[in-house]
């Protein structure tokens, strides 16, 4: 009895293993063992749809069945997958011709369904980019402008005319008066000489009014040096009197940023009386990020807004770019200078600058057409035909709403430029990609 119930289940157990067999390559379940083990048993399907290779599901591209229906994991329909024909290179670059000759990088969207989804495609052109390059700037005082008085001489403060911080002043405006005993003898030496001039003017001895001329003009001299206008002499020489104090006078027009003078005070030579700045000339200093620093260079034109005159533009160029880089904020400076001759833009203000930069005539393809994947930059060129190829491209320049391309497109070839992630679903991207990582047997 044991022996035939052995027998019993040994043929049993052949018989639903064979079954099992049976189904798992042919029957029904048969997609089931080509979601798990990758192996696609697939026959030529015969008649209208011979051009079809197989089925598959565009949100679980696994799914590979002979025949029409709906995805066995989300129920979705199903959409064919059609055989490549041979590829024509006739407007193809070279180095894309091995990628349209491999089948991972080329797929057929129905026309239809390009319709339905909204596929729009553009040509790769050749046009003509301008980089705009847009950046803040804090308004400083142009250090060229900025003037330090300091007296020649030392002596004491009398009179102080201009009293307070940000004072306009103009060039020749009295600053402040000053008492100091070795100008007073100066004056006198001079007063001397002038009258020694004067009466051996008509010397027989040559010598004797060359050298009360050269006397005269000496002192003179040191007058001048002294910062004693040519005007204070003439006086000095009219009135016949020594000047217990003389006017020191602004040798510049601007506002007063430092002031150190007060009645009485004691000074020298190394007192910085005032410090005046002309604010008719403003600069402005940018940061330009690290990978815009190639198209910034001296002489280029800025516009400049400001928040203190909304809709008014600024026009200055750039005078000077610094040969380092900030390692803090990988930010280049330059320096940008305006003109200011009405006094409105003020030190200390912030600005947005913008700096337009031709690029000339460049291959181009709009922005929404790349697929900037971190490792690569792809586009989805139509073959037609409803046939679509996955393309590497090499990008440049993104100038407004179009990226340079530099390696991977012809001028004329048309790319997808709306739709690009429902076509990146019918494609497959991370398997392409995948396959171009891959080493190819030799």
């Amino acid at each position: 009895m044991s022996k035939k119930l052995s027998i019993s289940l040994i043929l049993a157990s052949a018989i639903i293993s064979g079954a099992l067999v049976y189904f798992w390559n042919q029957g029904p379940i048969s997609w089931l063992r080509e979601i798990f083990t990758g192996e696609h048993q697939l026959v030529p399907v015969k008649g209208e749809n011979a051009d079809i290779k197989y089925w598959t599901c565009t949100m679980h591209p696994s799914v590979r069945m002979k025949e029409p229906g709906t995805c066995p994991i989300c129920a979705m329909d199903l959409v064919p997958v059609m055989k490549s024909p041979p590829a024509t290179l006739d407007n193809v670059s070279a180095n894309s011709a091995e990628q349209i000759a491999s089948d991972e990088s080329t797929f057929t969207v129905d026309p239809r369904r390009q319709q339905l989804i909204n596929v729009q495609t553009t040509p790769a052109e050749v046009r003509s980019l301008e980089k705009l390059i847009r950046t803040v700037a804090k308004l400083e005082l142009d250090e060229t402008r900025i003037e330090h008085v300091h007296p020649k001489i030392q002596g004491w403060i009398e009179k102080v005319f201009v009293d307070f911080t940000l004072q306009h002043v103009n060039q020749g405006d009295p600053l402040f008066s000053i008492y100091s005993p070795q100008l007073v003898s100066t004056q006198e030496e001079y007063l001397l000489a002038l009258k020694t001039v004067d009466s051996l003017a008509n010397s027989p001895f040559e010598h004797v009014s060359t050298g009360a001329r050269s006397l005269f003009k000496a002192t003179r001299r040191r007058l001048e040096l002294f910062d004693i206008s040519d005007e204070q002499i003439e006086q000095l020489e009219k009135r016949g009197q020594v000047q217990k104090t003389l006017i020191i006078y602004s040798p510049v027009s601007g506002h007063v940023m430092e002031k150190n003078a007060f009645p009485n005070m004691h000074v020298t030579p190394e007192t910085k009386v005032y410090t005046i700045a002309d604010h008719t000339e403003i600069w402005a200093y940018v940061e330009i990020y690290e990978n815009e620093i190639s198209y910034v260079r001296e002489g280029q034109s800025v516009v400049m807004s400001t928040a203190a005159y909304p809709g008014e533009v600024f026009r200055g160029k750039i005078t000077y770019v610094y040969p380092h880089l900030n390692e803090k904020t990988r930010t280049m400076r330059a320096r940008v200078e305006f003109p200011n001759p009405d006094l409105k833009l003020k030190p200390g203000m912030y600005s947005n600058i913008e700096i337009q930069v031709p690029l000339g005539a460049r291959l181009a393809v709009p922005e929404s057409a790349v697929l900037r994947t971190g490792k690569r930059d792809l586009v989805f060129v139509d073959l037609g035909s409803g046939r679509m190829q996955l393309r590497q491209v090499e990008v440049g320049a993104k100038a407004g709403s179009y990226y340079e391309i530099l390696k991977g497109l012809q001028p004329g070839e048309r790319v997808v430029s709306a739709a690009n992630f429902l076509i990146d679903a019918e494609s497959k991207v991370q398997g392409v990609e995948a396959s171009w990582e891959t080493p190819k047997p030799r």
